[in-house]
């Protein structure tokens, strides 16, 4: 049975650990790490909610070593996730649910995952939170960005400490800042492929930026200051349908350097994939997860390009990824007069 454990001091060896692999040899369960710091209310941050997504745990472990003999600026709580997915360096088991699609708000059916982050979520709403914030990386190529599912200044200010290109989404729900946001100002944070020093290094800077702030500034940033894009659509391929980008036997054959498209404005027409199957295409997912691929697709004789003018993001190569969870989101740009 999933368990939560909790602990008021780091375990013995953790400075010790060269990689989240070996972190269940410590840490058997997801566990929700609380310090203690010189201020009040404390910082909450989530890392390993996909076991193959490094950086954060990195961060953290550089982080606490920093603190090792002094007080820690503000107090501080950490949830180590899907543990049992980072010993074999997978985003998630097969048979588990998503860890990023199964806190409160989910439209999973209830589980023991759904339970799990429902206790944490109780548990930090009750100490108390002066802020959230999701550690993630990307499988394909990103800059880094925040994300954020609530447009208030405070969240704005905080995902604009990490990045100047902050992304608003709605779907998909379940995911730890939109829990979070019932709260406190909340966040995510993308940072770059997983394994790489300088990700680590800005995640670094930030989270230690953050425990340091007096308060999260309530006032609009300056239009010039910040980029920000909404999601309108969530991109996947068909159920029904096999997909390769280099397998020529593929119903779906997606262009070899697709990731190259990421954070690009891209005109109507842009190729994504070619076909010669009569009925395969491309499927995109509105907020309220209804199948829209026509309004953002078209077929032209054998290609499959965009119908309107968008900027994709996270988009990945890795095909697995794609399986589990899609091929990228379609963006547009928002406003910042959007925001109050």
């Amino acid at each position: 049975m999933l368990q939560l454990t909790e602990l008021e001091s780091l375990p013995e060896g953790f400075f010790a650990l060269k990689n989240p692999r070996e972190l269940h040899t410590l840490l058997p369960n997801p566990t929700l790490l609380h310090l203690e710091g010189r201020r009040e209310p404390r910082l909450f941050i989530s890392v390993l909610l996909h076991g193959n997504e490094d950086t954060g745990f990195f961060a953290i472990q550089q982080l606490l070593h920093k603190y090792q003999s002094q007080p820690l600026p503000r107090s501080l709580s950490v949830f180590f996730g899907n543990i049992e997915a980072a010993t074999f360096g997978l985003r998630r088991l097969e048979g588990q649910p998503d860890y990023n699609r199964v806190w409160p708000s989910t439209e999973l059916e209830d589980c023991e995952e759904t339970h799990l982050m429902q206790q944490v979520t109780d548990i930090m709403a009750s100490k108390g939170m002066f802020a959230s914030i999701d550690v993630h990386n990307n499988t394909g190529k990103n800059p880094h960005y925040g994300c954020v599912n609530v447009l208030d200044n405070r969240s704005l200010q905080l995902a604009r400490l990490f990045a100047n290109i902050v992304v608003y989404f709605e779907t998909p729900r379940g995911v730890q800042s939109m829990a979070m946001a019932q709260h406190c100002p909340a966040i995510t944070i993308e940072c770059g492929k997983p394994g790489v020093a300088h990700g680590v290094e800005h995640v670094l800077e930030f989270l230690d930026a953050a425990l340091h702030l007096q308060e999260l500034p309530d006032h609009p940033l300056p239009a010039h200051d910040i980029n920000i894009y909404q999601t309108v659509a969530r991109v996947t391929l068909p159920e029904n349908h096999t997909f390769s980008f280099n397998d020529p036997a593929a119903d779906i054959h997606l262009l070899p350097a697709l990731d190259q498209y990421n954070f690009s404005e891209l005109p109507a027409g842009t190729a994504f994939a070619s076909t010669t199957h009569p009925t395969a295409r491309l499927h995109a997912w509105d907020d309220e997860n209804v199948e829209v691929g026509e309004h953002f697709f078209t077929r032209d004789h054998s290609s499959i390009r965009l119908k309107q003018a968008l900027m994709p993001a996270m988009l990945t190569l890795d095909e697995i990824i794609i399986r589990q969870d899609c091929l990228c989101y379609l963006m547009k740009r928002l406003p910042l007069d959007s925001a109050p």
